[in-house]
C-alpha cells in the first residue's frame, strides 16, 4: 500500500509547491494529491513527476478549489501533462481502503464521504492542519502552502495508518 503525499492551497505559488513536491517525494510519497486552490498552470507544472524527482512517486492527481477559475482549461492542461483531474471529488483504492479527496469547501461532499464510511477523507480549504476521526473515517488536511502561520504538507502511510506533517520553507 502506498505512501500518499498531500498538499493543498498553493494559490498559484509554484516555487513553494515545487519545494513541497520534492519534500514529499523525498519522504517516500508514491502518489501525490493536490487538494485544491491550485491557482495556476505553473503549479500544475510542479506536479509533473519526471526528472525533477528521484523517488518512487509515480502519479499526481488533483481537485480544484473555490478560488480556481477556468477549470476546463486548467483541467485540460493537467490531463495533457498526465496529471489526473478528479474534480470535485476523487477516490483511490489502496489495499481495499477507500481514500476520498476533495477541496473541502462543499460541506455536502464532506458529509457524503463520511456517511459512506471511506477510510480516509483528505481535504484542504481551511489552511489549517487536521487529523481526526469522524465515525469510521479519518479526516486529514495537510495545511496550506499559502496564507498559513506555517506552510505544511503531509504524508499518509496507508500501510501503517500514520500521518506525518512537514513544514515547507519559504513562500
Amino acid at each position: 500500500m502506498p505512501v500518499i503525499g498531500l498538499l493543498s492551497d498553493s494559490h498559484g505559488r509554484a516555487a513553494i509547491t515545487r519545494r513541497a513536491v520534492k519534500l514529499l517525494v523525498d519522504q517516500g510519497a508514491e502518489k501525490l494529491l493536490h487538494l485544491g486552490d491550485v491557482g495556476s498552470t505553473a503549479v500544475i507544472d510542479t506536479l509533473v513527476l519526471d526528472g525533477q524527482t528521484t523517488g518512487r512517486a509515480s502519479e499526481s492527481r488533483l481537485v480544484f478549489g473555490n478560488t480556481d477559475f477556468d477549470l476546463d482549461q486548467m483541467g485540460r492542461y493537467a490531463t495533457m501533462l498526465g496529471i489526473g483531474v478528479d474534480h470535485p471529488v476523487g477516490t483511490l483504492n489502496c489495499g481495499g481502503q477507500c481514500i476520498a479527496f476533495t477541496h473541502g469547501d462543499d460541506e455536502s461532499v464532506m458529509r457524503s464521504m463520511v456517511q459512506q464510511q471511506v477510510a480516509y477523507l483528505c481535504h484542504g480549504h481551511s489552511h489549517e492542519k487536521r487529523d481526526e476521526r469522524i465515525d469510521q473515517t479519518r479526516v486529514i488536511n495537510p495545511g496550506a502552502l499559502f496564507r498559513a502561520a506555517q506552510h505544511t504538507v503531509a504524508t499518509l502511510d496507508t500501510a501503517t495508518d500514520k500521518v506525518t506533517f512537514f513544514g515547507v520553507d519559504g513562500s
